[in-house]
């Protein structure tokens, strides 16, 4: 067994490894990764950070002429939308974009959190949008299946630097 075939070995079983510890994550592993939890976690976190002045302020809220009920609104959708982002990953484009949006104007009514919160919102919403779902196909691996995908030969895997297949 030359050295290629070593490292070729050695890539097929790191490879399984993953998918096996991918298959028998946790609840919350598995529900982690069907959505853009970091994401949304980090929108949640921005959201709070800029709902931190206004709630402080609250006393003068509502006097005409102030901007503090600016930071509640914009506060207040970044946590909704967070908390959106979760439950329907499916529109984790478009919150992403409003979470931009609403984390650039925070800045008006709430000092963005001390510009904090705007760059949490601003991280968050980039990856909120950059999220995508990909699908794990975990038949081919398992115990009998030689380490190989579903539908090739046990001795074929993807080449590293060209993506195509070696034999």
């Amino acid at each position: 067994m030359n050295r290629r075939e070593k490292r070729r070995l050695k890539r097929e079983e790191k490879l399984r490894r993953a998918y096996e510890r991918l298959a028998e994550g946790g609840r919350f592993a598995r529900w982690k990764n069907e959505r853009p939890f970091w994401g949304g976690v980090l929108s949640i976190l921005s959201a709070l950070v800029i709902l931190y002045i206004p709630l402080h302020l609250y006393a003068i809220a509502f006097i005409p002429g102030t901007f503090v009920f600016i930071g509640f609104l914009f506060g207040g959708l970044l946590l909704i939308l967070g908390i959106f982002s979760l439950i329907y990953p499916q529109f984790s484009t478009v919150f992403g974009v409003i979470v931009i949006f609403l984390s650039v104007l925070s800045i008006m009514g709430a000092l963005g959190g001390f510009l904090i919160g705007t760059i949490l919102g601003i991280v968050s919403g980039s990856l909120l949008v950059g999220w995508e779902r990909h699908e794990v196909d975990l038949s081919g691996f398992g115990p009998g299946a030689g380490g190989s995908r579903k539908g090739e030969p046990a001795s074929s895997v993807p080449d590293a630097g060209t993506g195509s297949l070696q034999a």
